[in-house]
């Protein structure tokens, strides 16, 4: 995609919550690789699907700068829903509290820090929906624990982003792609949701790739 046409998107669009334009230009000014960040679009998405879905329980694999999460907690439904994040990085912890905190919704997300596998255990909570966006190397392994070990329902959706990797899952050949261990990951994880009888999907290709699951 173009740049001229994404800036087109970008214009006929909601407008951007001001905190979150904030967020995203402090990002890209003080924080390695702020490409990682989801940004207006995508947020844009996941405050909507929040409002349709209306769930009790949000769970985010990955919670970088806070973007996304405040994306999701802004389309909460009033009556005690949380957005649960959790990130293995805990030098974000701080510069992702701020705006939180600035957003208002420091009561609607909780935090946690540490790896994935070893912190959703501990919450003991069946989520509604779930967006990952972590490390692209353990897609299979929280795909394996969210749908194995009861984190999910039916009827719940989870999200994963990056599921086209800047278009290395097409180009499987190169030497490149099956040394890199993101990208096997990233594989693995797409092979197993198209594998999966329990599960609808939907790859959207939204900027790096957006695939959509339903548990039936």
């Amino acid at each position: 995609m173009t740049s001229e046409l994404e800036r087109y998107i970008i214009d006929h669009i909601s407008p951007e919550d001001p905190v979150l334009a904030e967020l995203d230009r402090q990002t890209h000014l003080r924080v390695i690789q702020p490409r990682m960040l989801s940004g207006h679009w995508q947020g844009q998405l996941l405050t909507m699907l929040t409002e349709m879905i209306r769930p009790m329980y949000v769970l985010e694999l990955g919670t970088f700068t806070g973007y996304s999460a405040i994306a999701l907690a802004r389309g909460l439904r009033r009556d005690g829903a949380v957005v649960h994040t959790v990130e293995v990085n805990d030098e974000l912890q701080d510069f992702a509290v701020k705006y939180i905190e600035k957003a208002g919704l420091r009561e609607r997300i909780v935090q946690h820090i540490g790896p994935a596998l070893e912190v959703v255990p501990r919450l003991g909570e069946v989520f509604d929906l779930v967006f990952i966006d972590a490390d692209k190397r353990e897609y299979p392994a929280y795909y394996r624990m969210l749908m194995d070990e009861g984190f999910v329902r039916s009827g719940s959706i989870l999200l994963a982003d990056n599921v086209l990797w800047s278009g290395k899952v097409a180009e499987t050949a190169t030497a490149s792609a099956k040394n890199d261990r993101q990208t096997q990951g990233i594989l693995e994880f797409n092979r197993l949701v198209c594998e999966d009888p329990r599960v609808d999907k939907v790859i959207v290709p939204l900027r790096d790739g957006l695939t959509l699951i339903r548990v039936k």
